[in-house]
């Protein structure tokens, strides 16, 4: 069975309805961008559907359509698409990573210490990829949203407002005083500093189940024909992209 044919027959529960449905219709005749996140509370996964919002008129353009399907149960879908904008209608639930096995995508960190529980090891693990342990390339990332990047897009808005608690209130006008049209320094660790706050402040709605915290994605786009064009295999937290500076380069020649 190939990777197309394995979303045309494996059925999970869609957000929108509760419905158990095939995460690929087998009628489908069109590019196809599909999206396998890890927890719906992960950086990865809510920086990721920031960027997919962000570029949706360039996939309406290119007539692709996209699905995803996350780690969680649908309290959690509910909350990451009222959050994220995500559509309901697109997103499906894989609350035990089951086909995240069968694609074979990176578990994360497995060190398992004597005397822990298996959720405590699950913890462990987190902890020390955040720290680069066993997740090549996040601290660089963590660094890059820090001191900026000339060569990615500027991220926000002049006229919007960030809320990233604890931080006060800023304006997207703010980050203008060290330039503007590309990501200034703090922009993008801003964002994510929103994201963090909203998942720990909702922490039970959007981990339901820590024991796959560590679990990694990919992505996958196939042509009108089935045929997969491009496929990225995430090798730790904040790599869920081979140019994270824009994660849907890949989409354009």
């Amino acid at each position: 069975m190939n990777t197309h044919q394995l979303f045309q027959q494996t059925q999970r529960q869609r957000v929108s309805d509760g419905e158990f449905m095939p995460i690929l219709d087998q009628t489908d005749s069109q590019p196809t961008l599909i999206l396998v996140w890890p927890q719906l509370g992960d950086f990865d996964t809510l920086e990721y559907a920031w960027w997919i919002n962000n570029g949706r008129e360039m996939l309406n353009d290119l007539q692709i359509q996209v699905r995803a399907i996350g780690i969680g149960d649908r309290n959690a879908g509910k909350a990451f698409c009222h959050y994220t904008q995500f559509p309901e209608a697109d997103l499906f639930l894989d609350p035990t990573a089951e086909l995240h096995r069968q694609l074979n995508l990176y578990p994360g960190l497995q060190a398992k210490l004597p005397g822990f529980s298996a959720k405590q090891n699950s913890w462990l693990n987190l902890l020390l990829m955040c720290a680069g342990i066993g997740s090549p390339g996040t601290l660089k990332e963590v660094f890059r949203g820090y001191i900026g990047d000339r060569s990615a897009p500027q991220l926000i808005d002049p006229e919007s407002t960030i809320k990233a608690g604890p931080l006060p209130a800023l304006t997207g006008s703010s980050f203008n005083v060290v330039g503007t049209g590309h990501q200034r320094p703090f922009e993008l660790a801003t964002l994510r500093l929103r994201n963090m706050s909203e998942v720990l402040n909702n922490w039970k709605t959007y981990v339901p189940d820590v024991t796959y915290i560590t679990q990694r994605g990919g992505t996958f786009l196939f042509d009108a024909a089935g045929e997969l064009s491009y496929q990225h295999r995430d090798r730790g937290i904040l790599g869920f992209a081979e140019t994270m500076s824009n994660p849907l380069a890949f989409l354009t020649p």
